[in-house]
């Protein structure tokens, strides 16, 4: 099967997907509503999409295309309001955060799609523990050979993105230690972890033709990477961030990566090389486990960082490139985080004021529904 062609792309133009938690109103828990949403949401009002995701106590809602940080952001808080209206007809909450804190695997269900019924036959319990929600990012790029330099150039950022989005310390009731616990789960699957270092769209689809026919691969859809190339829609697409509790995060994150992305593109500040990729895993590990305060190595000078630091480093250097693209309200929204804590912070900040695990969910629903 051969690769599609990369379709051109307004570059550094944005889409933002956010998986969202369908909450029970009596005991938060999660409730396998998303078909009852979904019809109560059908045709709504606005350029933004709401789909079903792998399992029926989740939906995804994703953006219209975007250039700036506020009309995103306004996007995201009208469809906050009709999701949120469309829930209270239903008497259902709906949440952010990267896991739901107390919920267990064994008791969901498969949205009944083929596709989620194929994943669920192939990967088994795999497929009901992925009941866990992601932000991704849709970066626009002109063309396959820039996507793929670009994917690669980011590689290193990525621990940002994990520290600063992390929401999801709690597993099955449990204080999991982990400021992002949801990526262990993204990382059981066989296809997930790094794209193969390649930088140009030829040589890419040789690789992806030797893995189609080895029956591994049907499609794109079937790399889990953390970054992956999005040929159909003329994207990179980042997928490593927990959903926030706020929208307002979720805008922020994607047009940091917008700004930093200019800066990659318009500066060359680097060439990426495959020894960018030695300290990957363990850089990754670092901001999934300890967040804000993890400790990262430079893959070209070896030398170690705490993760907080290289963040506001880097935001300095984006400035600039922020300013041009609106989004500096953004970029500052992000560096008081850096203080202030993650929303993975903020969960076990109201689990040790004593409230319940029930009652956290139900926190955080409320700030993510704006009551």
């Amino acid at each position: 099967m051969a690769l599609e062609a990369f379709t051109r792309s307004e570059p550094l133009t944005l889409g933002v997907e956010l998986e969202l938690q369908l909450l029970d109103t009596l005991d938060f828990n999660l409730a396998p509503r998303a078909q009852d949403l979904l019809r109560v949401l059908d045709r709504h009002p606005g350029a933004w999409d709401v789909k079903p995701e792998i399992t029926r106590s989740m939906i995804e809602i994703g953006t219209s295309i975007q250039r700036a940080h506020g009309p995103l952001r306004d996007e995201l808080h009208d469809l906050c309001r009709q999701l949120s209206r469309g829930a209270r007809k239903l008497n259902i909450g709906i949440g952010g955060g990267g896991t739901h804190a107390f919920q267990h695997w064994s008791e969901q269900q498969i949205f009944p799609t083929e596709r989620f019924h194929y994943i669920s036959e192939l990967y088994g319990y795999l497929a009901k523990q992925f009941t866990v929600f992601g932000q991704h990012v849709h970066v626009g790029v002109p063309n396959g050979d820039d996507a793929l330099w670009l994917l690669h150039a980011l590689s290193r950022y990525v621990p940002h993105f994990i520290a600063l989005s992390a929401s999801s310390p709690f597993v099955q009731g449990v204080d999991t230690g982990f400021h992002s616990a949801r990526l262990n789960s993204v990382f059981a699957f066989p296809l997930s972890g790094r794209a193969p270092f390649v930088l140009s769209w030829d040589e890419f689809g040789e690789y992806f033709q030797k893995m189609t026919s080895t029956g591994v691969v049907q499609s794109m859809k079937d790399f889990y990477w953390d970054i992956r190339p999005k040929p159909e829609y003329g994207t990179i697409e980042l997928r490593v961030c927990d959903t926030p509790l706020t929208v307002d995060k979720a805008a922020a994150l994607a047009c940091y990566l917008q700004s930093l992305c200019r800066h990659l593109r318009e500066e060359r500040p680097f060439e990426p090389t495959e020894d960018d990729y030695l300290v990957y895993t363990y850089n990754r590990f670092q901001a999934c486990r300890f967040g804000l305060d993890g400790e990262i190595v430079d893959p070209r000078t070896k030398q170690r960082h705490k993760l907080r630091d290289d963040i506001l480093r880097t935001l300095a250097r984006v400035a600039e490139h922020a300013l041009d693209l609106h989004s500096l309200e953004a970029n500052d929204q992000l560096r008081e985080s850096l203080f202030q804590g993650n929303d993975a912070t903020w969960l076990r900040a109201q689990r040790q004021a004593g409230l319940p695990m029930p009652a956290v969910v139900q926190a955080a629903s409320e700030r993510w529904m704006m009551k």
